[in-house]
């Protein structure tokens, strides 16, 4: 939408954040959307840990009914300057219109700040997910599995499935094809049939079989509600919209992780049962998956992450010579494999697999 919008940082945003995203002074920035701008609306100067800062000024800058960008400094650096928090703020009361505007224009803010700064993404809806503490949660989070740390416990995993006469597919052990129960597969079929609009599974590990555990007809605003916050599920569900006018209908794979709270198996058993589920959804509902998103909580798939998954906004720094797409990147040049995390851990936010 940013793109269509033309929504762009003022002058005056831009000489802030030029001046300002590499100095120690400045701890948080305030950006709104105002006359079809992205405008700096409050700075706060920095007067003790970014912990503190947060905690005393986040709250107050906030509205509990208008989305906007909140940007605090970390204390630690990069070998380009600060690190910087971004938070989307969205509440749930807020204009419909108006937390898709925010969510598809977040692109552009990240830009015009210079992405290599961000080192975290937030998507928050409650005042309670805007505290210092849980931040820190999301900054302190254990770094993922390394490919040869998650290449063997794969082995140790399919090893253990082998002995119980699960089929494993691919000279890599990436793959486990876990039989769907009768239920399970009744289940899709109601989706098929459009009875139903979201089918959740689970991997029942004792019978070492998928199994349905819900079906429903639920709104897009509801999805989160329905993902565990203690163990991974699988969801698919059939999301109406609207885009540009029209009326849109798409099929969206959800795989849930609540991430190092479950056992390593469990994550080992849904992480490589995920491939060959998608291909038997797809052959029962006779669709592709449109989406395929990986959250760590339901927080992740607010109804405006599902429409910026769906319909994201064009890179604003891409230009188009001779039919061919070149990509501008901001300089000096970070370092390589620089970038937010995945959070929202908010995108921040959900993560999109494809």
């Amino acid at each position: 939408m940013s793109h269509q919008t033309g929504i762009k940082a003022n002058e005056k945003l831009k000489k802030n954040f030029a001046k300002n995203c590499h100095s120690s002074k400045i701890r948080i920035f305030k950006v709104c959307i105002e006359n079809e701008e992205l405008t700096l609306a409050q700075h706060i100067e920095a007067k003790g840990t970014w912990e503190d800062d947060f905690d005393k000024h986040v709250h107050k800058l906030i509205e509990l009914d208008q989305p906007s960008y909140i940007m605090c400094r970390f204390d630690s650096k990069n070998s380009t300057g600060y690190d910087w928090l971004l938070v989307s703020w969205s509440p749930d009361d807020a204009p419909v219109r108006q937390k898709m505007l925010y969510a598809s224009t977040k692109a552009t803010l990240k830009q015009e700040f210079g992405s290599g700064q961000i080192q975290e993404e937030v998507h928050a809806t409650t005042l309670e997910e805007l505290t210092a503490a849980s931040l820190r949660k999301i900054k302190d989070a254990p770094a993922p599995l390394s490919p040869q740390e998650e290449e063997a416990l794969m082995s140790q995993v399919t090893d253990g499935m082998r002995h119980v006469g699960i089929e494993s597919r691919g000279a890599t052990l990436n793959t486990l094809n876990m039989p769907l129960s009768d239920q399970a597969k009744e289940g899709l079929a109601a989706l098929a049939a459009e009875q139903v609009n979201y089918v959740r599974l689970a991997i029942d590990i004792l019978q070492e079989r998928i199994d349905v555990d819900m079906t429903s007809v639920i709104q897009a605003k509801e999805l989160g509600t329905n993902v565990p916050e203690d163990t991974a599920r699988y969801h698919v569900f059939r999301y109406q919209y609207k885009h540009d006018g029209q009326d849109k209908k798409a099929i969206v794979f959800i795989y849930s992780m609540p991430g190092y709270s479950c056992p390593i198996k469990e994550r080992m058993l849904y992480s490589s049962s995920k491939a060959p589920l998608i291909e038997i959804v797809e052959s029962i509902l006779g669709v592709k998956v449109d989406k395929k998103m990986e959250v760590d909580s339901g927080k992740e798939v607010s109804e405006e992450c599902l429409y910026e998954a769906l319909n994201p906004a064009e890179d604003p720094v891409a230009t188009t010579t001779a039919g061919i797409t070149q990509k501008k990147f901001d300089k000096p040049k970070g370092p390589p494999n620089r970038g937010a995390k995945r959070l929202t851990k908010s995108h921040h936010q959900c993560s999109v697999l494809d």
